[in-house]
């Protein structure tokens, strides 16, 4: 085989050009810290960056989740806080009125509180968190109670949602309106058992259609009517009423801090996984700066090299080619 003067130039160039693009690809890792900008480059690895910022997403989105599971149920433990402060105070005003030294003008005037407590407690049963009625059930575009206390929908224990924060991990956010207020069956009163009067809050079964009445409510009726006809007996009996509640009000207030507390550690536990995920899709990716500079300084030597090599081997005039 003739080996032609254009065939060496031909080589000289091919060899030249592979060089230069081995350079090239090291200075654009070094510039990007990236070790590929194609699939080509590293099939292998570009599937394993896919995958691991597909469970980045997947984790940062339960993440999500959590943190609005965990506002929801902020907002829910904040509307129980209230609805302890009212049962303080309306437990220290029945005790005052309790005693059998008050007037009929002092109880009138306790009445007058009571009524606007009871009035505090229907907004609070309509608290919403980011214009959904948190105790409300599905039904979240609809406040729980009526003006006058009644409950403004159909209700049932079973309509809890979930929040998704893990591959298989849910947890209930809301809290069922019954659960803190209660239902009465039509036409009966507060009972006096206190386990009948638990049922009234976690009875099997329980639900409530739109107009029924809340225990909670008529707990203050109760007392409201007891304190206008000035009833001792009504009054004294109000109280025993009002100890059940706050009692009930205090077993959810624990429920959803155990939620809330849950929700912490599960947030906690996904910043864990994120960075772990974030490691390993550095670690498949990312570029050893060090490491990348000496083999740029390499590339470079071997490129220069070949000039030299090649201006050589190549004579560059028709005079030098004769001798």
């Amino acid at each position: 085989m003739r080996i032609t003067n254009n065939m060496l130039i031909n080589n000289m160039v091919y060899n030249l050009n592979q060089n230069l693009g081995i350079l090239e690809k090291l200075q654009y890792q070094k510039a990007t810290g990236k070790k590929f900008r194609v699939p080509s480059d590293d099939p292998i690895g570009v599937s394993k960056s896919l995958k691991f910022n597909t469970d980045i997403s997947k984790l940062e989105q339960y993440k999500r989740n959590a943190k609005d599971a965990m506002s929801w149920m902020n907002d829910t433990e904040a509307a129980l806080g209230e609805m302890v402060e009212v049962f303080h105070r309306v437990n220290e005003l029945t005790v005052d009125a309790a005693n059998g030294t008050k007037t009929p003008e002092d109880l009138e005037k306790i009445k007058e509180e009571i009524d606007q407590l009871r009035g505090h407690v229907i907004q609070i049963a309509n608290t919403t968190y980011a214009g959904r009625h948190v105790f409300s059930g599905y039904k979240t575009n609809k406040p729980l109670l009526d003006e006058n206390g009644k409950y403004n929908i159909d209700l049932n224990m079973e309509e809890i949602f979930e929040y998704n924060v893990g591959v298989s991990e849910r947890v209930n956010v809301n809290t069922i309106g019954i659960k803190v207020f209660g239902v009465l069956e039509s036409g009966e009163g507060v009972p006096d058992d206190s386990t009948e009067f638990k049922k009234t809050f976690i009875g099997e079964g329980l639900n409530v259609e739109s107009g029924g009445t809340s225990t909670l409510i008529q707990v203050f009726d109760n007392l409201s009517n007891a304190l206008g006809s000035y009833d001792q007996d009504a009054i004294q009996d109000a109280l025993g009423n009002i100890a059940a509640s706050f009692e009930q009000i205090l077993s959810v207030r624990s429920e959803v801090g155990a939620k809330m507390n849950r929700l912490e550690l599960t947030g906690k536990k996904l910043d864990i996984q994120i960075n772990n995920v974030k490691e390993l899709l550095s670690y498949n990716e990312d570029v050893d700066i060090a490491e990348i500079s000496m083999e740029i300084n390499m590339a470079e030597n071997v490129y220069v090299s070949s000039l030299m090599t090649g201006a050589k081997i190549i004579q560059p005039t028709l005079v030098e080619f004769l001798r």
